[in-house]
């Protein structure tokens, strides 16, 4: 057996197709497709002769009852997720709107700031710093930690000038 099938590939006998159907035919002829007496689904005798009777008997009945119709397609899911899709666009404008004020210069600590000049080297000198900041609206107090009265300034200035020349009072007009 081993020689024959290693030097045919698959093949066919000759005129196999021109006879498979008739052989086919043949084979069932043969078969006996019959089924056995007592086997199989049996029918209660005068079934079919009551059953048109019966029918409208049980129809009649369900049409006298009221019947609760359940719809097939269920639009609770689609108001869910309507609702759902509304609540969250709610909630982003109500965030959008609470978080519209643009932070401001009086919105930080004056610590943050005093933070933020130590940490971080402006690399700016004084005379930069004078031409940045405001001097016209700035008050020596807001400065200062500790407020001046004009009477301890007066009382400075008596017990440590002698002269008013060393105050650089003069003006060159």
């Amino acid at each position: 057996m081993d020689k024959l099938n290693k030097n045919k590939n698959f093949g066919v006998p000759d005129g196999y197709f021109d006879t498979l159907s008739n052989d086919i035919m043949k084979k069932i002829l043969k078969e006996d497709f019959s089924m056995p007496p007592n086997e199989g689904f049996k029918v209660p005798e005068g079934y079919f002769e009551t059953f048109n009777a019966r029918l409208s008997g049980q129809l009649e009945i369900i049409q006298a009852e009221e019947i609760k119709v359940i719809p097939l397609k269920s639009y609770k899911k689609h108001l869910y997720a309507a609702a759902s899709v509304a609540a969250v666009v709610l909630l982003f404008i109500l965030v959008q709107i609470n978080n519209d004020k643009t932070p401001s210069y009086s919105d930080l600590a004056n610590s943050d700031i005093e933070q933020y000049f130590e940490f971080n080297d402006l690399e700016l000198s004084s005379y930069d710093l004078a031409e940045i900041l405001p001097i016209q609206d700035m008050d020596l107090n807001d400065i200062l930690e500790s407020r001046l009265d004009n009477d301890n300034i007066i009382d400075y200035l008596d017990s440590h000038i002698e002269d008013f020349e060393e105050l650089n009072m003069h003006h060159d007009d």
